[in-house]
């Protein structure tokens, strides 16, 4: 039976990763330099991908949801409180004194102030949400550490690929079909001669 595609020199899942590996690359900084039979199979999944992005990205409502937000005060710390650990009474509004010494209270527990937050978020529809977990089969979890909270115990972020398809590549995308990347040679590599290029978003 005929392979209708490059085996790459690898086996089955070595290929399958580094394919995934590199489609995540592209979807994320929007151009990366590989040999041209990478590429051509880069090409072609991500094609499908945007494809994908492109037919559903409107296929969403916006809905009104509450959610719980800690209360944050002027240095933008959450603000914690004292409760009774049984009753949940509030013992004291902070857990420190003016002087800045920690409050001890008898069978007090510390706890984070908490309020309720009406936000509207965008809830797939059920083809849109389909297509969102067929994207997640081929991208890779991407993670950023962002440059102002850098040494910070929250510094690092989990960027969502599969929004940036929804909503950042595919409205560029809307009126064209097919043809949202571009492969430019660039020459042979050092060593084995393998041409190299640059495959981009166009």
């Amino acid at each position: 039976m005929a392979v209708h595609y490059r085996k790459l020199g690898r086996t089955s899942d070595q290929r399958k990763a580094l394919l995934r590996n590199q489609v995540t690359a592209l979807i994320e900084h929007g151009r990366i330099t590989t040999t041209e039979a990478k590429a051509e199979e880069i090409q072609r999944i991500a094609e499908r991908l945007i494809a994908l992005a492109v037919k559903e990205k409107d296929n969403f409502e916006n809905v009104k949801v509450t959610v719980k937000v800690a209360r944050k005060d002027k240095d933008g710390k959450r603000v914690k409180q004292i409760v009774d650990r049984k009753t949940k009474e509030v013992l004291s509004e902070s857990t420190r004194d003016a002087d800045g010494n920690l409050i001890k209270k008898e069978n007090g527990v510390t706890v984070t102030v908490y309020d309720e937050v009406e936000k509207e978020v965008k809830k797939d529809m059920p083809s849109r949400l389909h297509a969102r977990r067929q994207m997640m089969k081929v991208l890779y979890p991407v993670t950023e550490v962002s440059s102002e909270n850098k040494g910070k115990k929250r510094s690092v972020k989990e960027v969502d690929l599969t929004n940036k398809l929804f909503d950042e590549i595919a409205p560029k995308y809307a009126n064209r079909n097919g043809g949202y990347t571009r492969i430019v040679k660039l020459g042979q590599r050092k060593g084995d001669a393998a041409m190299q290029v640059i495959i981009e978003l166009v």
